[in-house]
């Protein structure tokens, strides 16, 4: 019986983890969970599951559930101190780290300090602060257990294999809804048709990340840290069918491929029992039904977010904190309907061009970078500076 915690449950990846958890009672014990504003759904979690503490955005929802609640045996707490004690929970074996956005950087850096094992799904701890959450994870004997498909891919395909034969890190992409798209009508799409993925269902911001290949660009720096491969050996391929999850060449010419349908249930139940699988019944993939599989390098005019990655951690240090935040609040601002789909990498060019980049020793380093970014794009829209 291994007991989780389960970081933004109400999210995609949480909810799907909760499924799995669901179909093996016998594996698997929820002891907590986190959500941010759907508190409803949260509710239903904690009726099915019964956790023995739940964290929520703030006070005010906090009070709210627990009036909602008054005879269920939860402790309801909130904020940063609430994820911290809901990721650090005494009577957890492994922490599901799925909450979206630098919100999941201190909770998951405080479990891995505690030594829980980690499946991550949230690629902001590794983004913003992937030296020191790496080097607390050695420190502390922690696993790190990729969800991303990209990256459980990756990981599967490296077992069995030395890192020194590895020539290099291949993601695909599917390219998204505006793959496409010609680019003169990029600068009019609307939120709706960003949020249009043509293969998986995603939250909101990574649905935008993937329509505009940061989610890709970030994939990349996280691979960087998780697979301790040198940046300039990992790339992206287009590979609109998403049928190869991702692949990983060797430097005899073999490349090994992971495959398989589009269901974020396989990458996080591999994490959730690695070394072992569950059989999760789901429909095989039928390659004799299969379309073309075909790949093709990202058109670096229509995806700029792509080497914009490539730059922040080519620079590294507060760098890709910057990038990270700045687009977090670019991307609100896409879908609130106060910014273009092509001003967002402007902006993001504008402010790692202003940003004095500072060396990063402790997590307020971070911590500090990413306030600045987020005030400064902020600023930045506000004053109406993505003009052409």
């Amino acid at each position: 019986m291994k007991r989780l915690s389960i970081l933004g449950s109400t999210g995609s990846i949480g909810v799907n983890t909760l499924h799995i958890v669901n179909q093996f009672p016998e594996r698997f014990e929820v002891i907590s969970l986190s959500a941010g504003l759907n508190t409803q759904l949260l509710k239903q979690q904690i009726l099915q599951f019964r956790p023995k503490i739940v964290s929520v955005l703030n006070k005010e929802l906090s009070e709210a559930l627990q009036r909602e609640l008054p005879n269920v045996p939860v402790e309801i707490v909130h904020g940063v101190e609430g994820l911290i004690r809901v990721a650090t929970h005494p009577e957890v074996d492994q922490v599901v780290s799925a909450i979206v956005g630098a919100v999941g950087l201190i909770p998951t850096l405080s479990a891995i300090k505690t030594g829980k094992t980690i499946a991550l799904a949230n690629k902001e701890p590794l983004v913003m602060a992937g030296k020191i959450v790496m080097e607390e994870a050695k420190r502390n004997h922690v696993q790190i257990l990729p969800v991303d498909s990209e990256h459980s891919a990756i990981f599967q395909a490296l077992l069995g294999h030395r890192k020194e034969d590895v020539h290099r890190l291949i993601l695909t992409a599917s390219g998204g809804p505006f793959l496409n798209l010609p680019f003169s009508r990029l600068h009019d799409v609307t939120a709706k048709e960003a949020l249009n993925h043509p293969h998986w269902e995603m939250g909101k911001k990574i649905t935008v990340d993937s329509a505009s290949l940061m989610n890709k660009g970030l994939e990349v720096i996280e691979a960087h840290w998780l697979f301790n491969i040198p940046i300039e050996k990992i790339i992206v391929l287009i590979h609109p069918q998403s049928v190869v999850h991702s692949m990983v060449e060797f430097i005899d010419g073999s490349i090994v491929a992971q495959m398989g349908i589009t269901d974020m249930k396989i990458p996080i139940s591999y994490a959730l029992s690695f070394p072992e699988r569950l059989n999760l019944k789901l429909p095989p993939l039928d390659l004799s039904k299969s379309e073309a599989l075909t790949f093709s390098p990202p058109d670096p005019q229509k995806f700029p977010c792509l080497k914009l990655a490539y730059q922040s951690i080519e620079t590294g240090e507060t760098m890709p904190a910057i990038l990270n935040a700045a687009n977090e609040v670019a991307v609100s601002a896409f879908l609130e309907g106060s910014l273009k789909f092509t001003e967002i990498p402007i902006l993001l060019q504008r402010v790692m061009e202003e940003h004095e980049v500072k060396s990063v020793h402790t997590i307020e380093d971070i911590l500090r970078a990413d306030h600045w970014a987020r005030e400064r794009l902020k600023v930045m829209i506000e004053r109406g500076k993505a003009c052409y």
